[in-house]
């Protein structure tokens, strides 16, 4: 393993993580608690999707597989921050190993890539189920949704996996404090007492890349969508679906809004010291509501909660 050396001195063995800074004893309880209870939150509604999803015969359907898969994926990426953010507060011990600390950035921030790749594939889906019912199975026949997700998880890995090599040809100096309560790249490579141009280059069109190809097909989707929602000839009908399509696109925007913020836009002073509060949304906000928003709320979801809570009763019967 490479050694990260100040002038060949001084060694840098781990990071300490700022987290929400020093506050006072009260509120770090209070923070702890509030914390603990949306992780629990978060991880029981997405766990309960995929039981459902994987169990149910019902749910075996293409839109399903890729709700299944979002559930999934929210699940390893909150848990690759969530448990050692709330240990942090319960010992008081904020270090963490250099190395650890930058497989932590490069698993959340592949599994970031990968969602952003996923909500495409979710809208394309959704646009086909609307705007083309009649070619909907066909077009999107299990080898596309296998495609389409495997694709997903590998574009968004590979990503992460340049922008760690950028990392790892940086020299840190004895500064080791992250202004953040996780590893992300831009305060971890602030660290750096080597120039870290390329390295932000790297972030910049990487993130653009990422981003904005996929921001603006999802959106074009939803377009075509609300369009074919406003043919729909029963006002009743037409309400619900705009407020389930408008639903989607709010979570969406601020997934994508907060995303280019953090890791597209130009590092001005303003956003610097925003970086972190634009974080919360896409590592706290959306992985808690994007069960209720996409799964919980569907009329499939309850019915098939509802079998297996039937079930459950006739065996225990």
């Amino acid at each position: 393993m490479m050694e990260l050396q100040w002038e060949n001195q001084t060694i840098i063995r781990e990071f300490v993580l700022l987290g929400f800074g020093d506050l006072q004893e009260f509120l770090q309880i209070l923070l702890f608690f509030l914390l603990l209870i949306i992780y629990v939150m978060t991880m029981a509604g997405n766990i309960l999707i995929i039981v459902l999803v994987v169990t149910d015969p019902h749910l075996h359907t293409s839109m399903y597989f890729f709700l299944g898969n979002l559930s999934f994926l929210e699940v390893c990426y909150t848990s690759t921050i969530w448990p050692r953010m709330l240990a942090s507060f319960m010992t008081g011990n904020r270090a963490i190993p250099v190395y650890t600390c930058i497989m932590q950035f490069w698993v959340f921030g592949s599994l970031v890539a990968t969602e952003c790749y996923l909500f495409s594939a979710m809208s394309y889906d959704r646009y086909v189920a609307i705007c083309k019912p009649l070619h909907y199975l066909t077009i999107m026949n299990k080898q596309v949704c296998l495609f389409l997700v495997a694709a997903s998880w590998f574009c968004g890995f590979v990503e992460n996996a340049v922008l760690i090599v950028f990392v790892f040809q940086l020299t840190f100096c004895g500064h080791n404090e992250i202004e953040h309560f996780f590893c992300d790249y831009t305060p971890i490579i602030q660290l750096s007492c080597t120039d870290t141009y390329k390295a932000q280059l790297a972030l910049t069109v990487l993130g653009s890349v990422c981003t904005f190809p996929s921001f603006m097909f999802t959106i074009a989707s939803y377009v075509n969508i609300i369009m074919a929602i406003l043919r729909i000839p029963s006002k009743t009908g037409r309400k619900k679906a705009f407020s389930t399509c408008s639903s989607h696109l709010l979570v969406i925007s601020v997934f994508y809004g907060t995303i280019i913020i953090v890791y597209v836009l130009p590092k001005t002073e303003m956003l610097k010291e925003l970086n972190k509060v634009f974080s919360v949304f896409y590592t706290v906000l959306t992985p808690l509501v994007n069960p209720l928003i996409y799964s919980l709320r569907n009329k499939e979801v309850k019915e098939a909660w509802r079998r297996i809570l039937c079930k459950r009763k006739t065996w225990l019967g």
